[in-house]
């Protein structure tokens, strides 16, 4: 305990003044949950499980998702974080602890699947047709990511990509100032070539994603968000995620993405699929 405790204290009591500002004024709530406050500090960093099948410790990776989704920008060692986490368990009938757990994080992860068309046409054991050549165009150099070049998406989600990039780049001076920073590194995916490549490369994760992968249907996209020394730009080691999920880029999507119909995969930073005009596609 001696160890969680030093890092609460480290996270509370060292911020920086600007950070300790914002922590004051998510302070609104501390009477009831300054208790519920601490335990997600602690858990934030040192919580074991497996959300997606594989070890991983805290929950870092997911903070930004569920900041948005709860609607709040307050960080969880804030009593505020705990009251908002707490409204949103009680909104989809989990008692409302205002502690995150792996039952909460069950009930985020499938209203953000919900909003995926391509998993929803999944469940029902569905897989979508890729779109005519027709309906293509091609990136131009500047948009493809240097690591895995591509050519081609649905010509609509490439102009809503390109609005969402040039809002990005006036709004965020990191991003402005690194033209590799929201490159694709993958778009459309023909069927039979990803089938083939999968095989060969035997990193399908399954002979469901070799056969069906949402990036068949053009409306899918691998973003460069940034990546930690040594590791992939799609690397799925929780400290390669955790780094990617601290960017100024990930939290900008995070936030805004949906004002260009783009919805997230909660558990790759990188990977966005495009689900229509946002008057089309419901809450971003």
């Amino acid at each position: 305990m001696g160890l969680l405790l030093l890092i609460a204290v480290s996270v509370l009591g060292l911020a920086r003044p600007a950070e300790a500002t914002a922590q004051s004024r998510c302070e609104t709530q501390r009477a009831q949950w300054s208790g519920q406050a601490f335990a997600n500090v602690i858990s934030l960093y040192s919580l074991e499980w497996a959300p997606f099948g594989t070890a991983e410790w805290g929950w870092g990776p997911y903070r930004p998702l569920i900041q948005k989704e709860i609607g709040t920008d307050c960080e969880p060692g804030t009593s505020d974080f705990a009251a908002a986490l707490a409204a949103f368990q009680t909104r989809y009938g989990l008692t409302a602890t205002g502690v995150f757990d792996p039952a909460t994080f069950t009930v985020l992860r499938g209203v953000l699947q919900e909003r995926r068309p391509f998993v929803m046409a999944r469940v029902r054991d569905e897989c979508p047709e890729p779109p005519p050549l027709r309906e293509l165009g091609y990136l131009e150099a500047p948009e493809e990511h240097a690591d895995r070049l591509t050519r081609l998406l649905r010509r609509d989600v490439l102009e809503a990509y390109r609005r969402m990039v040039a809002a990005a780049r006036a709004e965020v001076p990191e991003i402005r100032a690194d033209p590799e920073l929201l490159q694709i590194f993958s778009g459309f995916r023909d069927p039979e070539a990803d089938a083939a490549r999968c095989a060969a490369e035997r990193n399908c994760d399954g002979i469901r994603r070799a056969v069906c992968s949402p990036h068949r249907t053009g409306t899918a996209v691998d973003l460069y968000v940034g990546q930690l020394l040594g590791m992939g730009v799609d690397s799925t080691h929780p400290d390669s995620r955790r780094h990617m999920s601290e960017g100024a880029t990930y939290r900008w999507l995070v936030k805004n993405a949906g004002r260009f119909g783009f919805v997230p995969y909660l558990y790759e930073p990188w990977h966005w699929e495009w689900v229509g005009p946002p008057s089309e596609s419901g809450p971003p």
